[in-house]
């Protein structure tokens, strides 16, 4: 990558309307700080990763709720360096102002509770931590012009696809759970907020897929606290002993071999796709859009036993159990969108996704 750009810079004054341009001006992305909420999470750590690759200054915002600080060790592992953090809820404008007090570029918003069990049974903790945030932070960014936010969307906003593969334009359907809603909810609250920055706000909206995997170092990945709610955690776990047998939730669906099928994609290539959405807003200051972010191929839950199985050796332990609420039956992405428009795709494989969770199962131990 080239040291250097040549960026649109704006300066950022201490509220709305409060920015200068200065066009043609080369200057490092190094100084340009993108606000990584959840930042110390799966995916946001990763992003992290990217966005140091791509030369910008990432900015983690994160109260561990879901994740722990020893993330940021690992991070600093694999990038020879400690990143800025922060140990705050990002919807707390208070807690927030220090964050703000060095210009920011633009944020990525990951902060979010993601379980669709979880959600069934405490919707309420959904409804007030995923929407109430997204609306504290968008209207710090609005306050102070910050341009640019990438925000951490899901496919559950399409619930029960009723045809497949699902592209940007297949209609949002009902959620399947109070998750899917609150991801449904915040992308209508940043559509409208959009429309009221009058130009100011560019938004790029991602519908990502089922994120698997791990750095190839095995210094970050995916750490649940407790059981695991995702199949591929409670899989690597359960094959290290650490867990019972797992559980597959259902064997009577309509697909081939009677499981449920998702897109999954590598958590690495999610990350770049953050920093390809973020590129783009540059490009395209004040504009709004949805991508979808998969492989564009299904797998199953059978599928993806046989291709741990074939990628690291090892047996999983498994039975057959219930359907579990909540869990749709298929989906699995178009991505042609993100391709044309943003310039990414998927690059690794499911075999090496699943390679890579399990040398970080294996790094974590017991």
């Amino acid at each position: 990558m080239e040291p250097y750009r040549t960026l649109r810079l704006r300066i950022y004054g201490n509220g709305p309307g409060k920015v200068t341009d200065i066009c043609g001006m080369a200057e490092t992305a190094q100084s340009l700080r993108i606000i990584v909420t959840g930042g110390a999470g799966f995916i946001g750590s990763h992003t992290v990763v990217a966005l140091v690759e791509a030369g910008y200054e990432p900015v983690i915002v994160d109260d561990l709720r879901n994740s722990k600080a020893s993330v940021l060790d690992g991070l600093e592992r694999i990038l020879g360096r400690r990143v800025e953090f922060h140990a705050v809820d990002c919807g707390n404008a208070a807690a927030m102002a220090p964050v703000f007090e060095r210009p920011v570029h633009g944020v990525i918003h990951f902060a979010a509770d993601k379980a669709v069990g979880e959600s069934v049974a405490h919707p309420e903790q959904y409804f007030a931590n995923n929407i109430g945030a997204t609306a504290q932070l968008t209207d710090m960014l609005r306050e102070r012009g910050i341009a640019h936010l990438v925000f951490s969307s899901s496919c559950t906003v399409y619930g029960e696809a009723s045809a497949l593969p699902v592209d940007e334009n297949t209609p949002v359907k009902p959620a399947a759970s109070p998750y899917g809603f609150t991801k449904q909810a915040c992308e209508s609250l940043l559509r409208y907020s959009h429309a009221a920055a009058d130009g100011q706000l560019g938004v790029a909206l991602l519908r990502y897929f089922n994120p698997i995997g791990a750095h190839p170092s095995a210094e970050i990945g995916e750490l649940p606290l407790g059981t695991p709610a995702n199949l591929v955690p409670f899989l690597t776990q359960s094959v290290a002993g650490i867990r019972g047998e797992l559980t597959v939730h259902g064997d009577d669906y309509p697909t081939p071999d009677g499981t449920c099928i998702r897109d999954y994609l590598h958590v690495v290539d999610l990350a770049e796709a953050h920093v390809a959405a973020l590129q783009w807003l540059e490009r395209h200051p004040g504009s709004l859009d949805v991508f979808n972010l998969g492989t564009g191929e299904g797998s199953s839950v059978k599928q993806v036993l046989q291709a741990f199985e074939e990628a690291t050796g090892r047996p999983v332990p498994h039975r057959m159990g219930p359907r579990r609420a909540g869990d749709v039956t298929a989906i699995y992405a178009d991505a042609t969108k993100a391709a044309d428009v943003l310039g990414w795709s998927t690059k690794r494989s499911l075999q090496q996704c699943l390679a890579d969770a399990w040398r970080w199962q294996e790094k974590l131990g017991g």
